[in-house]
């Protein structure tokens, strides 16, 4: 929903996350959450935004063994 309405996809928040940085942080690789990285991957999210560590979405993936998130990421 908010995709469709144009929300900044990179806005990175209080905790110095994106959208992004936040489904594979807090997410459990499950399908809503592959889902909703292949959402904002296509709409445009950077993967390249880092969290305040330096760690990018992708290392997150891998961190925590979400093989499909990686591979979306990778793409």
């Amino acid at each position: 929903m908010l995709i469709d309405a144009g929300a900044p996809l990179d806005h990175v928040n209080n905790l110095g996350w994106t959208a992004l940085l936040e489904a594979t942080i807090l997410g459990d690789g499950s399908e809503p959450y592959q889902a909703i990285v292949e959402k904002l991957v296509d709409a445009g999210a950077s993967k390249t935004i880092a969290d305040r560590n330096g760690n990018l979405p992708i290392d997150h993936a891998r961190n925590k063994g979400h093989t499909e998130i990686v591979e979306l990421l990778e793409d």
